[in-house]
């Protein structure tokens, strides 16, 4: 009998401390990004300031980096 261990595991809850850690490492890295000239630039293709100023920065990084990944992707 073959002894594997799944891929997909169930994620454990996350601690408090771990909850903080993970909020400033995203702070973090949606400040590098936003500063990004490709972030900045792709801001200016979708033209967020004018039309969708109610699309906040958490949003904005989360879509760009999806469109980025799917990009990668191919």
């Amino acid at each position: 009998m073959a002894n594997y261990s799944p891929i997909a595991q169930q994620p454990q809850a996350a601690e408090p401390r771990e909850l903080c850690e993970n909020s400033e490492i995203w702070d973090s890295l949606k400040s590098a990004i936003g500063a990004s000239s490709g972030f900045q630039r792709w801001q200016l293709e979708l033209n967020f300031d004018s039309q969708q100023q109610n699309v906040t920065i958490d949003q904005q990084v989360r879509s760009y980096l999806r469109e980025t990944l799917e990009t990668l992707a191919y």
